[in-house]
């Protein structure tokens, strides 16, 4: 019989499980490196050019703001929608309410999640904008301001 050492086995853990994720950016899905860059890129956009031009381009799915299926959302702390890179309609919504399909209040979570961090990912499912899909998702956040800066991708 062959014996792993222990630190051979979290290796191989940790190596499988980065798997479904490495597949994923095979098959044009961002990366979580890509999330955060992109959030990152979106919050010194907002703090160069203001509020106003910075939310209308994220909205407008300039590409700058969009890779694959990547885009952001930037909500104010009491859960409104201030720019949206996939769907233009829920600007202006309050969608503190929202839940995924297993009930999971997402949006609530997020904004809670962005009053005591700075920085944080969050997971639950969505529909896919490019598949019509519901799937597992990851969300990359920062806080800035009164607002939520955040960038997601399907798992």
């Amino acid at each position: 019989m062959f014996k792993l050492a222990p630190a051979c086995c979290l290796s191989l853990i940790l190596a499988a499980s980065a798997l479904p994720h490495a597949c994923r950016a095979a098959e044009g899905g961002a990366t979580r490196t890509d999330a955060e860059a992109m959030v990152k890129k979106g919050v010194a956009y907002i703090k160069s050019a203001g509020e106003a031009k910075a939310y209308a381009e994220i909205t407008a799915k300039t590409p700058q703001f969009i890779l694959n299926d990547l885009y952001l959302v930037v909500y104010k702390l009491d859960g409104t929608v201030v720019a949206h890179g996939a769907n233009a309609k829920m600007v202006g919504k309050n969608l503190i309410d929202l839940k995924d399909i297993d009930g999971k209040a997402f949006v609530k979570e997020r904004v809670d999640l962005a009053k005591s961090k700075a920085t944080f990912w969050q997971e639950y499912k969505f529909t896919n904008p490019e598949n019509k899909k519901i799937e597992p998702k990851a969300m990359y956040c920062e806080k800035l301001n009164d607002t939520v800066v955040c960038g997601g991708i399907y798992l």
